[in-house]
């Protein structure tokens, strides 16, 4: 018998081997074992059946479209348009597209001209994020009564550590997810999609197989056999430069990757490389932290024209200085490095970084180091978009020691 859960009625069901057309979950799907039998009680063919399910209890929840969905849930009219999710005019991007609007090739971070070029019809609308942090706020609400364990990645997703000892809802793992599922859309208005498996890397590979409303599991026993035809930029930190020096050495697929052993990947990426052979085999080691570190607080702007005067983009860093201070304070946090990060006329990203004497959260200090990197960069090249970042952050316990400002 193989365990299965009914996702539309939320029934545990224990289905005959025989009753599968196959064993092994598909490349394309990573989910489902094939059955040719409805659920038993309400006859719907949304069922869970995995012949490892009781070993699944890391999920990550993504949100379908979140700003467009939350969108639409307010505006019964949109239902059935394309929704574009973002700021209108010559310098603005979509922040989010829905699922209509992606048929027209329309993505995230595209120019808000391009994707009106390819859908004249779509609807755009201005993010509204006090709306969607409050809609983030009753989802977390809802993954608590899981577990107390989650991950927050965004808004929108976030990992649950639901292992045997750690969730406090004591039924089986999928049957519960399926039924979280349901309460979002019930009470929340919005879809979701769920991937399931052993392990962070693998339940975010899953998370994204069949979007919108999906459920997909992968298991530990397949793992391997469908990482291997999968390009190598699935694996997470695997960017387009780190993806070209692969393909430099032959390396296109995960699976060409599953072949090397790990010094060799090691020689060739550094410690990442050793990231690499676990990951490329399914496994990671990494926990479901709900003490998630922030890294580094940012903010950043697009200029309605470009712009090579020093002053001008000076001007902007001051701006972005003062809403990196203030989110540094509200989270009783600090920086020990600034950053910068410009992106020219023609696309080109350039990231800069000074580290600080002492950890700071005063907007004086930021766009003063701010200041000196855009002296370095202001050669005459015109920039579209500047950004400001505070790294390498710490307890605001250690900010600004009081002998250098006192006097």
């Amino acid at each position: 018998m193989v365990r299965a859960v009914c996702r539309d009625c939320i029934e545990p069901i224990a289905i005959a081997s025989s009753d599968h057309a196959n064993t092994r979950p598909s490349r394309k799907h990573a989910c489902t074992i094939a059955q040719s039998q409805p659920c038993p009680h309400c006859g719907s063919r949304r069922v869970l059946a995995h012949r490892q399910l009781p070993l699944l209890d890391i999920a990550h929840i993504d949100c379908d479209a979140f700003y467009a969905s939350v969108e639409k849930r307010d505006n019964p009219a949109l239902a059935d348009k394309p929704l574009i999710v973002g700021h209108a005019g010559g310098r603005g991007v979509v922040t989010t597209a829905c699922y209509i609007a992606r048929r027209y090739g329309i993505g995230s971070a595209m120019p808000m001209f391009k994707a009106i070029e390819a859908c004249p019809d779509a609807v755009v609308i201005k993010p509204d994020m006090a709306k969607y942090k409050a809609v983030s706020r009753q989802l977390r609400d809802i993954f608590r009564q899981a577990t107390p364990i989650i991950e927050p990645i965004s808004l929108d997703e976030a990992y649950l550590d639901l292992r045997d000892g750690v969730r406090t809802d004591r039924r089986a793992v999928a049957l519960l997810l399926a039924d979280m599922a349901q309460r979002i859309e019930t009470h929340l208005g919005i879809s979701v999609s769920i991937g399931l498996s052993v392990n962070k890397f693998l339940a975010k590979l899953a998370s994204d197989l069949q979007k919108p409303r999906g459920f997909s599991l992968i298991g530990p026993a397949e793992a391997q056999d469908f990482l291997a035809p999968l390009p190598v930029v699935k694996i997470m930190g695997v960017g387009k430069a780190t993806a070209q020096r692969m393909e430099a050495q032959g390396l296109h697929s995960i699976g060409d990757l599953q072949h090397l052993p790990e010094q060799q990947l090691s020689a060739l990426f550094g410690k990442f490389g050793r990231r690499l052979a676990r990951f490329s085999k399914g496994q990671d080691d990494r926990q479901v932290s709900s003490h998630r570190l922030t890294k580094s607080v940012s903010a950043e702007t697009t200029f309605v024209r470009n712009s090579a005067s020093p002053i001008d983009l000076k001007s902007a860093a001051g701006a972005l200085c003062e809403r990196v201070a203030g989110r540094l304070q509200q989270a009783d946090l600090a920086g020990g490095a600034v950053v910068l990060k410009l992106k020219t006329a023609d696309f080109t990203l350039l990231t800069r970084t000074q580290r600080l004497a002492h950890p700071t959260q005063r907007c004086s200090v930021l766009q003063d180091v701010a200041n000196s990197l855009i002296d370095r960069q202001a050669d005459g090249r015109s920039f579209r978009l500047i950004g400001i970042g505070a790294a390498d952050i710490v307890s605001a316990s250690e900010a600004d020691p009081p002998d250098l400002f006192d006097a």
